[in-house]
């Protein structure tokens, strides 16, 4: 399956991914707070606690469900919803929760080196990080700019009155 190219209107760059990922992260830090609380305090684990790498690991499922459900449910995170983005796969469908796991390993990935993989998306044809080739997914503008808006109406505006004057 190969990358069906999107229209550059509906491409997400660097900037869009940030900030869905500075909100999402707030919201992330609420639940990742809640779904401490009832494992920290009662184990009393610290950084030098032996069930400190079970907690990490912890944390990685929590955040993984998190992000996994809105992706495969919905195809939006809430920051992705108010930045007006989803995720899909190359063929623009939506994507399940094998696709979520490897983007979300993917992402950490795209992180370890000083966020390299999400700087590849500004030399990408496509605004593709790493993530999203290894994982075949892709973010897809679902807010399009107003002069991009105005076009495809246009267009389609086209299209349905030669549909009208060939009934005729």
């Amino acid at each position: 399956m190969t990358t069906s190219p999107l229209p550059p209107e509906q491409r997400v760059g660097l900037f869009r991914r940030l900030a869905v990922m500075f909100y999402d992260s707030l919201l992330l830090v609420a639940v990742l707070f809640a779904a401490s609380l009832p494992v920290v305090a009662p184990l009393q684990i610290t950084l030098d606690s032996p069930l400190y790498p079970f907690f990490v690991a912890y944390i990685h499922l929590v955040t993984f469900l998190y992000f996994g459900w809105f992706w495969t449910h919905g195809r939006q995170s809430l920051g992705m919803k108010t930045w007006g983005v989803r995720i899909e796969t190359f063929a623009g469908a939506p994507i399940g929760w094998k696709e979520a796991f490897i983007r979300y390993v993917g992402a950490i990935l795209s992180w370890l080196p000083l966020g390299a993989g999400f700087l590849w998306s500004l030399v990408d044809p496509q605004r593709l990080a790493w993530h999203d080739r290894l994982s075949r997914t892709r973010l897809v503008r679902t807010r399009l700019p107003r002069a991009a808006r105005e076009s495809m109406d246009a267009a389609q505006g086209g299209e349905a009155q030669a549909e009208k004057d060939q009934q005729r």
